[in-house]
This record gives C-alpha cells, structure tokens and sequence, in this order.
C-alpha cells in the first residue's frame, strides 16, 4: 500500500524521465486557459501616464475656490497646460502636468460642464484625488505574469495593455488513452439486449476530463482480453499518434484477465529497467488499483477501470501531471462522516460557498466505485481521512473537479 502523494509523485517521476514539455507561441486572444512557459515582463509603465479617474474638471490647485474654465480634454488626447484654469476632464483621459486633483462634475457649483470662459466653483479636496498616476499598476520591467500561470481573461488584458499579440506557453500534453475489456462494447455498438457487455463509458469520460485539463487526447485503442492483440494495437497507435503519455483504463488488478499489467510487466521487463513499471494498491477508496510503466519508450499511466476509479484517479494522478486543475482547499462537512479503515475516501460532493463566508461541502451519492451517475452533479472530490470519525463542521480537503 502506498498514499495518494507518494503515488502521485511516482507518475510525476515517471512522466518527467520520459516526457519534455514543449512550447509554442500563439495569439494573446487565443491564450484563455493555457499555461505561461516563460516570466512575462511589463514594456510599460500602467498606466502609460497619469490618467483622469472621473469625468470632472482637472484643477490647478486643492484648496477650492472660483476658477475660469478652459478647453474640454478628451480622452485620447495630449492636453495643454491649465495655467491656473479648471478643464472638463473625461475618465481616462491624459491629466495636465500642472493639474493638482480632480474634483468630480458632480460635486461642482453648478453641477455641469461649463462653456470655456465661463466661472466654475470648486470645493477643495485632497491633491492627488482622483487622478489615476502612470505606473500604479505596475512598472515597467516588472513581472506581469509568472511561468506557469494558467491564463486568464484578466491576464490577457493585461498582456494586451502590454500590446503583446503573441505569449509563449507550453503545447498541450498529447495522450492516447485505451479503454476496454471483453465485456466493453463502443457505446453505439452496445447491445441493450446482451446483458455480459456494457457500453464504454471510460473513453467518452476521458476526453471530458482531458479537454477540461487542457490535454489533448490524439488516439484511442480498444482491447479485449488478448495480450498479444493489445500489445499490437498499443505498438501501432503509438507509431501512428506519437502521444507523449498513454493513459489506460481497466486491466491492472488481481484478476485472471487484467490484460494491460500482463502486457506492460512483461515489455517493461523485456525492453526496459523493470523499475519503470509499477503495479500494487494506493491506499485510497476508490481507485486502490493503481499502475504505471513504459512501453515502446513512451510513459504509461494506468488507471483502474471502474467509471468512478477512473474519474477520480484522473483528477488525482493525470491532470496535475499532464495538465492543469485548481489547487485543493478546505472546506468544512455539512454531515457526519465516518472514514473507512486504512484507506483515505475521495467521496464525490457539492461544495457551497455560503453568504457567512462558510464553505460547505455536501457528500453526494454513494462510496461505490460503480455509482457514476450519483456523481453527476458532483464538483468536488471530498477526502475522508482513513478511520476518521467527523462531525458535521469538521474540516476536510476538497479538490474541484
């Protein structure tokens, strides 16, 4: 037996022996959701030069008081001195050198923009007030974003503000999954009146959680029961789709048929260092199953193939790997729990965010490994410690799905 940690730092290991991420330069608009490969550096001061805050007049003094009013300053343009005048300013628009603050229209006497010429009365105010100074939000030659950053849309505008049209980020993973069994039929073909098959729900699951984590799935091999025939097919989709990582479903237990360990054990022993490939129980509920190897030089992760196994081992030990997911956070139980001995429970439930500021998480459905459709309003994973004894409010580790 072995904890979820440690098992995720052996596919880590694994992967990174034999997988170098690569990178691509591609548009800023098309950025959303990929993950910066390089620091980002600001060109520029933000703001580019001191800019007005509100639509109001730009004074040449705090202290208040009567004042002639000159040319309206637009935005987009650069504006003259005010030479002791109040100028109708608008939000964004470039302040003069000498303007002391920005009194707000509506706070004016009366309460309008004024003709040039005419007289404006202006209460007093704080110097500064208002006015928006270049490189407030950041200077140049500092860090915008950090390698690494899952872009965002506020990361795009600020890349835009930058006016850089092109970042570099790393190019999705590219995977091949395999999925099957001698009773796994492609959903279409499954016969509804044949009751030793069951339709594949793995496969259509997997590209799910692969487009969600920004990986890319590039092929598919379905097995049955027969080493040689996968050994084949996995040998031939590998030539043909060139994936970085293989990630497979089902065939890694005890049984008499677990056909992908058979497969991968005796390849990994022949052609490779029989420490790259690893098969045993992650002492975890569910998912225990757990496996990985090499085959053809290219990294193998092995998941067990029970639909909920399979949805909760890829959140756990593939999209962190291969792609990227939110950090896990706390979040307190809504309803006594108790744990299960020597193994940690990845329940799936509902958190919710409270008006109080209290982050709930509701169990939903059933432990079973079979019970996918209990899960389909989950979005967390709730982690029960093992041999825990909670009560309604204790807290617990939650990792959104």
């Amino acid at each position: 037996m072995t904890s979820p940690e440690s098992h995720l730092q052996r596919i880590r290991q694994l992967v990174a022996d034999h997988y170098e991420r690569r990178t691509e330069q591609i548009p800023t608009e098309k950025s959303l959701g990929r993950i910066t490969s390089a620091d980002i550096i600001a060109a520029f001061d933000s703001p580019r030069f001191d800019n007005s805050q509100m639509d109001g007049y730009a004074v040449p003094t705090a202290d208040g008081g009567a004042f002639e009013v000159a040319a309206t300053i637009p935005a987009g343009t650069s504006p003259e001195l005010l030479a002791g005048k109040a100028a109708p300013i608008m939000t964004g628009a470039a302040v003069p050198a000498d303007a002391a603050a920005i009194i707000p229209v509506e706070k004016a006497t009366p309460a309008e923009f004024l003709e040039p010429g005419e007289t404006i009365s202006l209460p007093a105010t704080e110097p500064g007030q208002f006015i928006r100074v270049h490189g407030c939000d950041v200077a140049a030659g500092s860090t915008i974003i950090s390698a690494g950053t899952t872009i965002s849309a506020a990361a795009i505008a600020t890349m835009a503000s930058q006016s850089i049209v092109e970042v570099e980020v790393f190019s999705p993973a590219r995977i091949l999954i395999c999925t099957g069994g001698a009773e796994i039929q492609a959903s279409e073909l499954a016969d509804t009146q044949d009751t030793a098959t069951i339709p594949d729900a793995n496969a259509p699951m997997l590209r799910a959680l692969a487009h969600a984590a920004g990986i890319e799935v590039v092929g598919h091999v379905s097995t049955n029961d027969d080493p040689s025939a996968l050994k084949a097919a996995l040998a031939a989709a590998i030539e043909k789709f060139q994936p970085d990582v293989v990630v497979t479903s089902g065939g890694i237990s005890a049984g008499k048929f677990e056909v992908v360990r058979q497969v991968l054990e005796s390849s990994s022993a022949a052609k490779d260092s029989p420490a790259t490939a690893w098969f045993g129980h992650v002492d975890q509920q569910p998912g225990g199953p757990q496996g990985c190897a090499v085959f053809n030089s290219v990294p193998v992760i092995c998941l067990p193939g029970n639909p909920v196994s399979t949805l909760v081992s890829f959140r756990l030990f593939v999209a962190p790997v291969l792609g990227h997911v939110p950090a896990d956070s706390w979040a307190q139980l809504a309803e006594a729990t108790t744990g299960i001995a020597g193994r940690d429970q990845f329940r799936r439930g509902r958190v919710e965010y409270r008006s109080d500021g209290a982050t709930v998480a509701h169990i939903i459905g059933g432990p079973g490994s079979h019970l996918i459709t209990q899960a389909v309003e989950a979005t967390h994973l709730i982690r029960i410690p093992a041999g825990a004894q909670l009560d309604a409010g204790s807290v617990v580790q939650v990792y959104s799905l």
